[in-house]
């Protein structure tokens, strides 16, 4: 099963938790039998992963694509540098670069035989939709995020969403993240239930990347405050109104108000850092909440985050999975989030609660705070169910459904053979 994977980010390059998820999707993918082909947006030193050929789309003139962002939070502000054969530089915005993309995957197929695509988010559905034009082959696209999650329930960027409603009316199967991603894309675009199969992603955590870690903490100043009894909670994400996070400052101006030795770690980068940093002040939070701003998502500052946390956080208004949870169980923090979460729907030794109830969310996490023993229940056995988490169920749907369509497309030509 030869396999045209057209994603926009793997490890080392990081923005949010696609490029993770693609990373460990693929590889289960690959010991299922899968022969793949990733292509990506920008070049960089991929010899950690053997499992897989990738490709980046370069341009005819173009020596090195290297990926930069505008307020470091979101794709449709992303523009990339050029390195040109001649040495000079130049600069090209995501639309431009888009087509870039497409140009080169509509070559690339003319020239190799593949027996699927398959596309992950909006980035890849030009250059998804001119591949399956050209080579005829089935195409599958993964919805991770719909711009009605990333605008928090609203309409968003409307190129995005017409993007968005092109290739998913367009596709032959569509993987949702969620069931409530699937729910989303019928109510959203309209498309048709039985089109769309929920694949839920995993986390798969090698040993040495599991809180056995004993290095010292890059956040010892929490360390020392829990010492004198504070409890730290975390929260790390991009900080945009779909990570909820003004629910989250309200809800802890309720747990400073019954527990004055809290702490709130915010991580992350986003449009909305100084907005937060204001609505914080305003709420009397600003000796109580700390701003990271951006942290490496693979480095050990952001692992050391989870580390630190007596309890995480992810308070989102419409997320359609979040692997964060998974992170903070794998380092030994229990976690809270939201029910509006698509990983709500396969975590289980989780906190659960609406991510616009502040008073129910300020309970919880006193209950946290205040209660060791529940602490530490909630750790041990969010980690024992995380270690059963693997890719290898997904891994088995998503094969089922390429065989499925390679012979449907198929089976015309053996009939016609036939007579």
């Amino acid at each position: 099963m030869k396999v045209l994977m057209l994603g926009w980010e793997l490890p080392p390059h990081h923005t949010g938790g696609m490029g993770i998820v693609c990373y460990q999707m693929c590889k289960q993918l690959a010991r299922s039998g899968a022969d793949i082909e990733f292509v990506l947006p920008y070049t960089a030193d991929f010899s950690h992963i053997d499992f897989m050929k990738i490709n980046p789309a370069l341009p005819d003139d173009v020596e090195e694509i290297i990926g930069s962002y505008v307020g470091g939070s979101t794709y449709d502000s992303q523009y990339f540098e050029y390195v040109l054969s001649d040495g000079s530089t130049r600069g090209a915005a995501m639309s431009e670069h888009q087509s870039n993309y497409a140009d080169y995957v509509s070559r690339l197929v003319r020239y190799s035989d593949y027996d699927v695509i398959h596309a992950h988010d909006w980035l890849t559905f030009r250059a998804a939709l001119a591949a399956k034009q050209a080579s005829g082959c089935p195409l599958f696209v993964h919805i991770h995020s719909t711009e009605f999650d990333r605008s928090g329930g609203g309409s968003g960027n409307p190129l995005v969403r017409e993007i968005e409603y092109i290739g998913l009316q367009l596709a032959d199967k569509i993987f949702a993240v969620s069931q409530a991603t699937k729910e989303t894309i019928v109510r959203e675009y309209g498309v048709n239930p039985d089109k769309i199969e929920v694949v839920h992603n995993a986390m798969e955590f090698e040993a040495h990347e599991l809180y056995e870690d004993t290095s010292d903490n890059t956040f010892r100043y929490l360390e020392q405050m829990q010492h004198a009894g504070y409890g730290v909670v975390v929260s790390a994400g991009r900080l945009t109104i779909q990570k909820g996070l003004t629910h989250l400052l309200a809800a802890f101006r309720f747990v400073v108000d019954v527990h004055p030795k809290s702490l709130l770690l915010i991580v992350g980068p986003g449009e909305q850092y100084y907005e937060l940093i204001e609505y914080a002040a305003s709420l009397g939070l600003s000796g109580n909440v700390i701003f990271t701003g951006h942290l490496n998502g693979t480095g050990k500052q952001w692992r050391d985050a989870f580390r630190v946390g007596n309890l995480f956080v992810m308070p989102s208004v419409s997320e359609p999975f979040g692997i964060t949870p998974f992170e903070a169980l794998a380092h030994g923090t229990p976690a809270l989030i939201s029910k509006q979460t698509g990983s709500s729907e396969i975590l289980r030794n989780v906190l659960k609660v609406d991510y616009w109830d502040a008073n129910e969310m300020a309970n919880q996490i006193v209950s946290v705070l205040q209660n060791h023993d529940l602490e530490q229940t909630l750790a041990e056995n969010g980690h024992e169910e995380l270690i059963s988490q693997t890719w290898q169920r997904s891994a088995t749907t998503m094969m089922r459904h390429y065989h499925h369509h390679v012979e449907r497309r198929r089976a015309p030509q053996r009939e016609l053979a036939y007579v």
